[in-house]
């Protein structure tokens, strides 16, 4: 489990190449190279041999590595202490380590040892296997619509990892069932937070209004979700519910509207269903058949499995007790592995040990997924485990912790992001994460089973590689990391202040608030992701975190003039008045995202030539004439990801097309243009692939230059106003025989006035999904669309009934006349 060494390999190698700690390691430069030598070498003979270390020597690994990770950056901070001998110490010890590996080799080179990592590992992934629940989902549907029309709980139960939650999602995204009621999910689990279960109810009800109710407690939340439910006909999901306290204290806010609405809940135990009435959904193990088909499909696809493999295959199966969970990570380890006969009978003795060893056989078959990890995977793994139960994370906001951890290997051939994408698509591959959230056909948020999570927590507790505070008295034990959650108080965080000294993150999920005095103690974190504490004013202890890389968080005040000091800053993220000194930002040579709510430069601002070769996205911001004329946009040369915002004093024509690197653009205008050439004075860059434009006049020309986009994949329209060449505002989209966006396959309309649209399969030839949201004036949807065979999905959000029937059918003429039952269509 030499995983840690990689962390002190990037803080070592970002040492010696940043200009601002030259001068404060500039002594201890030769020292640090041979260091990096020694580490570099001694990672290398551990992932070439995947050799069996024993306990003490991942022990060994795992403290030196800590070790030289606290004097270097300690130094970062404290740059007047002496560290030749603590460097020569440290290297001393690798020197021991890397003896002890090579013994290990000799001996592994004498009885070769061969698990290796598959690199044409099935293609098949796993997310979206499923067997054997037909007759569930049938009984389950039929129950949803049954003749009763009074209020109706739907218990789902069984023990951990049998598959609840997972008939509970396919009733949540089935068309038939979302095109009947007003859907809304929730995960409760053991450790509840009502607010938190109350505002994901309610953002699925209510969507984008739930902003204006952010600030309200549980209570007024309760008597608004009433208000919401009110008259409709829902459908609401109750993940993971543990005890009858939560339903007891939620029911009289579920309003029994005499219109079959339905509360689907899942549970472990049969007891805690009870208050639903005798009549429960027991969700059953899989037979040994239906579970060789499951490993069998996640492992080889739709391909037969090699005779000499089926007989150990069944062995492994049968280990796994008929348990979903356990077989998908099971396959999701023999998907990654060598397809022979030697590598897949360890694995099955491997099984048959972790069954014989232990009354937790679950956890142990769970735990063999972690052993077999390559090392590079194991911190990002563990690293999950800081978000809570069921918690939804963005893949870039996880990725670019990682980065700021340093647990990606630099690549010269291609960028950490990409690299870290690989993990994380590896890690989905394994099932060890699962998508949550797919948008615009690409997987935008993971999860993790709560089981795994349950290990992840352990595994880091042995490790300190990372503590979850669990209980509201917070007590530390120097670990590397701690993840703080809500519903806990924070009465004695102060008083164990201390012992948090050595952590490189402090994660904050759900937490309201926490004085800002707190963090006089945590100078050495890399990555401080509070966002969702709100602090009054921007708390100054953070300035003296010189090895920060990753900043989250809210305050009700501007960010002051400092924040150049943070020389490592990688990310920021924040909901904040704004930043007195904007162009701070442009002295961080490492600035590779950058996200502030409402920022500008100011007309006066001297960028002073800053290039910042490193930034790859920058969500908002708003530049006026005078800087863009001093080519602000030359400073970010290799950006993949901006916001732009104009106004009607935007006179500049703003080329883009130089930014050869940007895939994706968003332009919003902060007021309703009085012109309509705003939009075709940007210059877009011939390789964007997805295009979001906000409150502008849309003209034919505009369109167009659209079309010009050849590798455009996503177009978001979302508040303009489509008016003639002339400039009169007739709303009306008429797409031309040339106009043809040719590689569209994305498209969505959202919060127009546009009343009549004509275009046809030319103009969209390869269109996949049409998104249409309040367009409350459109007429329909052009019949056009009942020729375009890539067609996929139609999604309708409070649109009238002629565009609904007009949806209706281009869906029954694809399906009748083309033959393309794929085509899905979801009205809300």
């Amino acid at each position: 489990m030499a995983y840690n060494l990689q962390s002190l390999l990037t803080i070592i190698e970002q040492s010696l190449g940043s200009k601002e700690s030259d001068w404060i390691l500039h002594y201890y430069k030769p020292q640090l190279k041979s260091l990096l030598q020694k580490a570099s070498n001694l990672q290398e003979n551990l992932e070439k041999h995947s050799l069996p270390i024993m306990k003490s020597l991942e022990r060994k690994i795992r403290e030196v590595s800590r070790k030289a990770e606290d004097i270097i950056e300690s130094h970062m901070i404290l740059h007047f202490s002496y560290i030749t001998q603590e460097l020569q110490q440290v290297t001393q010890e690798i020197d021991y380590i890397t003896d002890q590996v090579a013994k290990l080799m000799d001996g592994d080179d004498k009885k070769t040892r061969k698990v290796s990592s598959r690199s044409g590992a099935s293609s098949t992934s796993a997310k979206s296997i499923v067997v054997g629940v037909d007759a569930d989902l049938k009984l389950l549907t039929d129950w949803l619509f049954a003749n009763q029309s009074k209020l109706e709980i739907v218990p789902i139960v069984g023990m951990a990892g049998i598959g609840k939650t997972t008939l509970a999602q396919k009733l949540y995204e089935d068309p038939s069932i979302v095109s009947c009621f007003a859907c809304a999910w929730a995960t409760i689990s053991q450790d509840y937070n009502m607010r938190e279960i109350l505002a994901s109810l309610l953002r699925c009800i209510i969507g984008k209004d739930f902003d204006k109710h952010s600030g309200k407690g549980s209570d007024e939340l309760k008597v608004i979700l009433h208000q919401s439910l009110f008259g409709k006909r829902y459908m609401i999901v109750l993940d993971d519910i543990w005890s009858t306290k939560f339903w007891y204290e939620m029911r009289n806010y579920f309003p029994d509207n005499n219109n079959g609405s339905r509360i689907v809940i899942t549970a472990r135990e049969s007891g805690v269903a009870n208050f639903a009435g005798t009549k429960q959904h027991k969700v059953e193990v899989l037979s040994e058949s239906v579970s060789w088909d499951l490993l069998r499909r996640i492992v080889f696809g739709e391909k037969e499995c090699p005779h000499e493999l089926k007989g150990i295959g069944t062995k492994i199966v049968s280990g796994c007790h008929g348990l979903p969970l356990a077989i998908h990570v099971i396959g999701g380890l023999l998907s990654k592995v060598e397809r022979s006969r030697d590598v897949w009978e360890k694995i099955a003795n491997d099984v048959t040990a972790a069954i014989a060893k232990t009354d937790e056989q679950f956890n142990s078959i769970l735990s063999l997924s972690y052993n077999h990890l390559p090392n590079h995977l194991k911190p990002c793994f563990l690293y999950m485990g800081a978000f809570p139960e069921d918690y939804r994370i963005k893949g870039s906001r996880l990725i670019r912790m990682w980065l700021a951890e340093g647990f990606v290997k630099s690549n010269c051939n291609r960028s950490l992001e990409k690299e870290a994408e690989d993990f994380l698509h590896d890690l989905v591959e394994r099932n060890l994460f699962l998508v949550r959230e797919y948008k615009y056909g690409k997987p935008k948020s993971y999860s993790m089973h709560d089981m795994l999570r349950d290990l992840c927590i352990m595994i880091s507790d042995e490790d300190k590689f990372l503590h979850v505070q669990k209980g509201r008295k917070v007590t530390f034990s120097n670990p590397c990391r701690v993840s703080v959650q809500a519903s806990h108080g924070m009465e004695d965080f102060n008083a164990s202040a201390e012992s948090m000294s050595p952590a490189r993150s402090f994660i904050g999920i759900g937490c309201r608030e926490l004085p800002s005095g707190a963090f006089f103690t945590l100078r050495l974190l890399r990555v401080l992701d509070v966002m969702d504490m709100w602090f009054a004013a921007f708390p100054r202890e953070i300035f003296e975190f010189a090895n920060l890389r990753f900043l989250a968080f809210s305050c009700n005040a501007r960010i002051p003039s400092g924040i150049s000091r943070l020389c490592y800053l990688q990310t920021l993220i924040t909901r904040s008045l704004g930043i007195d000194v904007p162009s701070e930002l442009w002295q961080l040579s490492e600035l590779r995202n950058l996200n502030v709510k409402g920022f500008e430069l100011l007309n006066d601002v001297e960028l002073k030539h800053s290039v910042l070769v490193k930034v790859q996205m920058i969500s908002s911001v708003f530049v006026p004439d005078s800087v863009y004329r001093r080519g602000f946009f030359k400073t970010i040369p290799n950006i993949k990801k901006l916001g732009i915002v104009t106004d009607e004093k935007t006179s500049t024509e703003i080329d883009l097309s130089h930014l050869q690197e940007l895939k994706v653009l968003s332009c919003t205008s902060r007021t309703f243009p009085d012109c309509s050439d705003c939009l075709p004075r940007v210059s877009f860059p011939c390789n964007i692939k997805k295009l979001i434009l906000v409150n502008y006049e849309i003209n034919p020309g505009v369109l167009k230059a659209l079309c010009a986009l050849h590798k455009l994949e996503v177009l978001k329209i979302c508040e303009c106003k489509f008016v003639s060449e002339a400039g009169t505002s007739d709303e009306e989209w008429v797409a031309e025989d040339e106009d043809e966006f040719c590689s569209l396959q994305f498209l969505t309309l959202q919060e127009l006035t546009l009343e009549r649209w004509k275009a046809d399969c030319t103009n969209f030839p390869r269109l996949r999904h049409l998104c249409v949201n309040y367009c409350g004036k459109l007429e329909e949807i052009p019949s056009g669309f009942e020729e375009i065979p890539t067609l996929q999905l139609i999604e309708l959000y409070e649109c009238t009934t002629s565009v609904v029937a007009s949806a209706q059918q281009i869906q029954k003429v694809q399906h009748e006349d083309s033959g393309n039952n794929d085509l899905k269509l979801c009205i809300i």
